[in-house]
């Protein structure tokens, strides 16, 4: 009896250990879709950006270009 106390604890302790393993899958299984998500995110916000950034260029360039003012001119 007493050689089948220690075995019974560490039978135990695997199943906990499998137990364990199991949700730290599931885990990690959801925190890289998360990861996935965020990336794809941040790709279109970086996309979205450079076309406004491209787009607000263009205005920039059809802006007439006008001499600065000059401070004795102004009151």
């Amino acid at each position: 009896m007493a050689q089948t106390t220690p075995l019974i604890h560490l039978t135990e302790r695997v199943e906990h250990l499998l137990v364990r393993h199991q949700e730290l899958q599931r885990t990690n299984t959801l925190l890289q879709e998360q990861v996935n998500a965020l990336t794809l995110e941040r790709d279109t916000l970086r996309s979205r950006l450079q076309a406004t950034r491209a787009r607000i260029d263009a205005l920039l360039d059809r802006l007439p270009e006008t001499p600065p003012a000059s401070k004795e001119g102004v009151a």
